[in-house]
This record gives structure tokens, C-alpha cells and sequence, in this order.
């Protein structure tokens, strides 16, 4: 019997609508759906060999119970039953004895986990709530929350296809979110203007109208140079301004220094590029801008991403086709926002928690989070290591946590300390291998759900289209069948997956199968919302000088901060490590530490690639193909990659790609240590003072022949 699933990948964020083949129950092609308003018929090369995922002979295919030694790699099979108790006895043992907060549960982005119900769990726990958002999404979500009261720069925002000017700012979205890439392209065909910025000449750096080669972590002094001239040239959306933005007048004092000339000195860019950048924006209407995580990745991220706000504000591209949208889902749409706040799911008497990170960062983690707070991933790793502030001694993981933290000897060492650990995954990765329990979890082509990730304004299905394999589980499934042996029910009051998806649906008018036969609910798109609104900000306006961060203490104005290690702040260490590292590079056959085991994407990216230019290559004796050791003066070891000679970088920079590691080599390590770029780094500070994200990008490093 043959059969065609319409339903929503998830092997990245980009949650494109795909076609599903199946043969008498087993899937043997994987398309991308042409009706789909996402991707409209592109799909990936993840995408299209998730079936690979699904039937690899290392997937994880019933519940494990370690037998051995931590990290020994013996394991006993045990029933969903047995496994769902042990969980709950050892997890309510901690808390009896050391306190909820004792417990951590852990969370990664896009393929794995549910986002809501594992917040719910932590919640409902009263315990620590790890996630890697510290440097990815929410220091941007919690920058235009404060700033204009939406987040609409990343994937999510920007009216490509009917935009006059773009600038992409730190991202490389034909790797990273190919949809919204095929569409700046398409725009770019269209007649639009692009601004890239970045330090490498990526593929849409090199179509850009006017490319900026920054130098790594100084995106903030930037920002406020084409503030200045925006400011100073009176390019800025006067009427508009003056309307719905306050706090201009300080705003024009603060960006007074940072003249092109002297914003040139720190980034490394020309004093007219600049300038030609910021009147081409300026001058354009509508204009849009996408950035993503790459300025979030050093320790004054949050008033980099304010500036970006601040630039499309007075810009006047708010809500209006082609500039940055506001999202305006379709009547009735429970997105994760409002799930977080549905008065049903927060019974009383919850007091306000002590999550690690919450007195240093208040509002990422604390009583002023503006997304439900989150602890501070590497504060819980240091208290898994330490036992201060307090002892962190459980973890329930959905996520591979010792290849994608910061410094994986430190992190590797806190994971083997623990008391007792979960991890749910479709491999064994080696966060696995040093858990007490392995839960197999479903892949999306096994799992029904609404998916987290929300568009502009429309929702779609995600739909089995066989059963779980094996005795894997949806996550969604493994917490609701948790919760009950946790005492933690009025948390969760759905007895089934299906009755969850029924309930989110319901403000709709909808349930899930209604929603299975068409697919996706799209509205018309409505501009300029904030007429009849107002922003969801304290002044009801685009607050430039925040009134937030002033309550809370920070600077209500953007500022530049020197990286801490570079060639400015510590030029003695610049002698000793002369290269600029960006750590982070993707590659479109993976994410993040996903996909290594998967034939047909390894095919694509057999090794990781250090990008170094070949006058630097000349300079250390290292050739094209070579393989080379990097060091950093903040990691605890060096790790080697291939080395790939390229011009498309400068000689003083050079880019390593993230997250790697090699099933095939032996656990519990599985090579962790070999090629991951964590290794190098550090969850020491400093980190950015409001969101306590890490410098990844900007460090300084040496490099000589493996």
C-alpha cells in the first residue's frame, strides 16, 4: 500500500512542510511539500534523508538501564513501566533530600523535545530549567521585547520577498535556514538591495550589493556608527520617530562618539563603507533586517542586538510589508507564548524559584525574565562540578549536552559527578553514555504535534506518518506519563498526546484531525498593528532609551564594550594567540551536533573544517587539506581540524565549525575531544552582563601543523 503524509519537518528550525512517502508502512522518500507557504517545495539535505535517521541501526530502540560502571557502555533493556518508576523514585528522592532545584532538566532547539512541555516539567518541578538560549534566541527575544515588545529580526520578522533593502547581520541563512535564504535570493532577483555583514565571504556575502568584513565581536561599535550617520544625516523615519519612539534625544547624544572614523579603527571597516551602508538602509523603503546568533555570542551581545532594534526603529520598517513584521497568528492559536501563559497550566502556590543565574542575570533567569525564565547553562554546569552556589545532582537531558556546552572537559567532568541522569535521544551520544537511564525517543516522522516554532501567521501539522518504531516514545508522551508518578498531575491535566493537541487546538475551533486535513491555517497578513495597540513596551512605544533596563539597573542605552581578549584589550595575549577565532561555522548537512552518523550527510561533511586565509596558512606552514591544532588561552586542552586555505577570509581570522564529534569512535567519549570546538572555550566568566551569553566568537587563538 502506498501513501503520501503531508506533515512538518524537523530537522532544523526552519519547520518545512514536506511530503512523505510510504510503502506498505515504511518511508522511502521524503519531499518538500510545494503548497507548504514555508518552503514551498525545497527541502534540505537533512530533510530529505531523515528516513536515514529513522531506520539507522544504531538508533535507540527500547529503554536502557546502566549496568556498569558510569560510562562503562553495559546496559540492561527494562520496560517503559520500570524506567517511567525508577525516574520518579530517584528524581522525588532528590528532591525530598537536597530540593527541587537539585534537579535540572535540559533542552536543546529544533529536532529533539518538546520546548513547552519540558519548561512545564521544570515548572511544575520547582527545579533548574538548562537550555542553550543563553547564546541563541532569547538574548535577541528579550532585546525587542524591551526595545519595541515583539522579536521580529531573526527567522521570524523579516517580509523578504517584498522588501527594497536587507541586511543580513550575523547569519548565513542558505545554510542555516534555507527557506528564508531562497527568499533574500529571490528578492535580491527582484531588484532589493543586500547588506551582508560578516567576517567570512559567505555565499550571500558574495551577492551582496555592499559586503562588510567586520571583525569578529565588534557588531555593537558598528551598529552605533550607522546609528550615527543614520542620526546625523537625518535618514532616520522622522515622523514615525517622533510618533511611536522614545527617548531619541538621549539616543543622538550616545552615538555622538562613535564617528564612522573611529567605529572603522575598532572593526576593521573602511569609515565610507559604513557610511554607504547605513545611507543605503536609510534611503530604502521598506527595508528589513535578519540577524542571527552569531551577535549573540560575545559578552556585550544584548546592546548589540538593542542597536539592531534601535537601527529598524528609526528606520520607520515596522509592521509594514517589507520591512519587520510583527507576528499575528491566526484567532485562536495557542503558539508557545501562549501556553507559557495559560492561567490553567500554573496552579498556585508556586513561589518565586532561586534558579542558578537568576540574582546575576534577573532578566534572562529571575523575577524580571521576559520569556519564562531559564537557568544559566553554564552556571548549572559549574554547580554540577562544585556544588556552589548549590549542588545540581540530577539531570533529565533531551539534549546532547556534553558536546554542545562551552569547555566539554569541564562539562564532561560535572556530567560524570552527578547523582543520577536521563538522557533522551535517538542515538547514543555521549551524554547518553554517562546517563542511568536512556529513554528511545520518536523522530517527527513518528510524533503528532503543532509545532513550537511559530510563523508570521499561520500554523501547521506535524503528523506521523508511520507508527513509533521499536518502543520509542514521543517526549510529549514520556512527561505525561511522568508527571502522574511525579505527583505533579494538576501540571499536566491531559491523559494522552492526542488529548494535548485537542486542547491546543481548541480556541481554534479546530482539533487535530481537522487541522491533518488541511495541513496549515494561514490569515491574511495586517500592518501596522500598533495604530489601534500601541507596542507591548512600558510607554506602549519603541522605547530607545529602555525604561526596563534603567529599573533594573543596566544601561538604557546601547554601548560599545571591547571584547576581553583581543588584539585591543590584551594585546600581549594577541603576541602569543595572533588569530581571531569565530567558533559556530554550519554547514547545511547538519545540526548543531546532529546528523554525524547519517551516511548520505557525512558524505557532504566528512571532517571539520578550520577556514584559515593563505597568507596565514604560508605564515604557520599549513597547507590546504593539512590537519591543524587550535589553542585558546581559555580552554583546558587543543582540538584538530582539517584545514581548508580560502581567500574569502581575512589573514587574521580564522573559522572553526561547532558541535562535533565521531560516533563511529569508541564511548563513552566518542571522539568529544578530538575536533569539538568547546573544548577550547570556557564557562568562566566574563559573560554578558543581562543574558550571560560567552564570548564563542572573537577569541583569540594560535594554530600550528597537527
Amino acid at each position: 500500500m502506498k501513501k503520501v503524509v503531508k506533515s512538518c519537518c524537523q530537522g532544523s528550525h526552519s519547520e518545512c512542510g514536506v511530503l512523505v512517502h510510504v510503502v506498505d508502512g515504511r518511508v522511502v522518500k521524503i519531499e518538500g511539500d510545494p503548497d507548504h507557504p514555508m518552503n514551498k517545495g525545497y527541502i534540505c539535505p537533512k530533510g530529505r534523508n531523515y528516513h536515514q535517521f529513522l531506520y539507522h541501526p544504531d538508533r535507540i530502540k527500547y529503554p536502557l538501564k546502566r549496568t556498569g560502571a558510569r560510562g562503562e557502555g553495559k546496559w540492561g533493556r527494562i520496560s517503559w513501566p520500570e524506567a517511567l518508576d525508577i525516574i520518579a523514585y530517584k528524581l522525588n528522592e532528590i528532591r525530598k533530600k537536597d530540593g527541587p532545584l537539585a534537579i535540572t532538566t535540559s533542552m536543546g532547539t529544533g529536532p529533539k523535545g518538546h520546548e513547552f512541555m519540558i519548561f512545564q516539567l521544570a515548572y511544575a518541578l520547582g527545579c533548574n530549567a538548562m537550555n542553550v538560549t543563553h547564546m541563541c534566541y532569547i538574548p535577541s527575544h528579550i532585546a525587542g521585547m524591551i526595545t519595541m515588545g515583539a522579536s521580529n529580526a531573526q527567522e521570524r520578522g523579516p517580509d523578504y520577498l517584498n522588501s527594497k533593502c536587507i541586511i543580513v547581520w550575523g547569519g548565513n541563512p542558505i545554510v542555516s535556514h534555507p527557506p528564508r535564504g531562497r527568499d533574500i535570493l529571490q528578492a535580491k532577483k527582484n531588484g532589493a538591495k543586500l547588506i551582508v555583514i560578516d567576517p567570512r565571504q559567505t555565499t550571500l556575502a558574495s551577492k551582496a550589493d555592499i559586503w562588510i568584513q567586520i571583525r569578529p565581536a565588534t557588531d555593537d561599535a558598528l551598529a552605533l556608527g550607522i546609528l550615527n550617520v543614520l542620526i546625523n544625516e537625518k535618514l532616520y523615519d522622522q515622523k514615525f520617530v517622533d510618533e511611536w519612539c522614545t527617548g531619541f534625544d538621549k539616543l543622538e547624544g550616545r552615538v555622538q562618539s562613535y564617528t564612522p572614523e573611529r567605529v572603522s579603527e575598532i572593526t576593521w571597516v573602511a569609515p565610507e563603507k559604513i557610511r554607504a551602508a547605513a545611507r543605503l538602509y536609510g534611503s530604502t523603503k521598506p527595508a528589513a533586517i535578519h540577524h542571527r546568533v552569531s551577535v549573540e555570542h560575545h559578552t556585550n551581545s544584548f546592546q548589540t542586538l538593542r542597536a539592531i532594534y534601535i537601527i529598524m526603529a528609526l528606520g520607520g520598517n515596522i509592521d509594514l510589508p517589507g520591512g519587520n513584521l510583527i507576528s499575528d497568528f491566526p484567532k485562536g492559536f495557542k503558539g508557545l507564548v501562549g501556553l507559557f501563559n495559560d492561567p490553567v497550566l500554573q496552579p498556585p502556590g508556586r513561589t518565586e524559584l532561586n534558579r542558578l543565574g537568576a540574582k546575576e542575570f534577573p532578566m534572562y533567569s529571575g523575577a524580571e525574565a521576559v520569556y519564562r525564565p531559564i537557568s544559566h547553562n553554564p552556571t548549572v554546569i559549574k554547580a554540577m562540578l562544585t556544588g556552589k552556589p548549590y549542588p545540581v545532582k540530577a539531570m533529565f537531558a533531551f539534549n546532547n549536552v556534553a558536546v554542545c556546552s562551552e569547555n566539554t572537559m569541564d562539562t564532561w567532568a560535572a556530567l560524570n559527578k552527578l547523582e543520577f541522569s536521563v538522557v533522551s535521544d535517538f542515538f547514543m551520544t555521549p551524554t547518553a553514555e554517562l546517563a542511568d537511564i536512556v529513554l528511545p525517543s520518536a523522530t517527527w516522522l513518528e510524533k503528532e504535534e503543532i509545532p513550537c516554532i511559530s510563523y508570521e501567521n499561520f500554523f501547521a501539522v506535524r503528523q506521523k506518518a508511520i507508527e513509533p518504531l521499536y518502543e520509542c516514545w514521543d517526549d510529549k508522551k514520556m512527561i505525561l506519563e511522568l508527571a502522574p508518578r511525579l505527583g505533579l498531575k494538576e501540571w499536566f491535566p491531559w491523559n494522552s498526546v492526542e488529548e494535548f493537541n485537542n486542547w491546543q487546538l481548541a480556541p481554534s475551533g479546530m482539533n487535530f484531525n481537522d487541522l491533518r486535513e488541511r495541513s496549515y491555517v494561514m490569515e491574511p497578513l495586517r500592518y501596522k498593528k500598533y495604530v489601534t495597540r500601541g507596542f507591548a513596551t512600558p510607554s506602549g512605544k519603541i522605547e530607545l532609551y529602555s525604561s526596563r533596563l534603567e529599573k533594573n539597573g543596566y544601561d538604557p542605552l546601547p554601548y560599545y564594550q571591547e571584547n576581553p581578549e583581543s588584539p585591543i584589550s590584551t594585546p600581549e595575549l594577541y603576541e602569543k594567540f595572533p588569530l581571531i577565532l569565530i567558533t559556530g561555522a554550519r554547514h547545511i548537512a547538519f545540526f548543531h551536533s546532529e546528523g554525524r552518523q547519517i551516511t548520505n550527510l557525512r558524505k557532504l561533511n566528512p571532517f571539520p573544517i578550520l577556514e584559515l586565509h593563505p597568507d596565514a596558512g604560508k605564515k604557520y606552514g599549513i597547507g590546504d587539506g593539512d590537519w591543524a591544532w587550535i589553542e585558546t588561552p581559555r580552554g583546558k586542552g587543543k582540538v584538530k581540524m582539517k584545514v581548508k586555505l580560502t581567500s574569502k577570509i581575512d589573514p587574521r581570522v580564522c573559522s572553526a565549525a561547532h558541535h562535533w564529534w565521531f560516533p563511529e569512535d569508541p564511548g563513552p567519549e566518542h571522539g568529544i575531544f578530538k575536533s569539538n570546538i568547546n573544548v577550547v572555550t570556557s564557562i568562566d566568566p566574563p559573560y554578558d552582563p543581562i543574558v550571560g551569553a560567552a564570548p564563542l566568537r572573537g577569541l583569540l587563538c594560535r594554530v600550528h601543523k597537527a
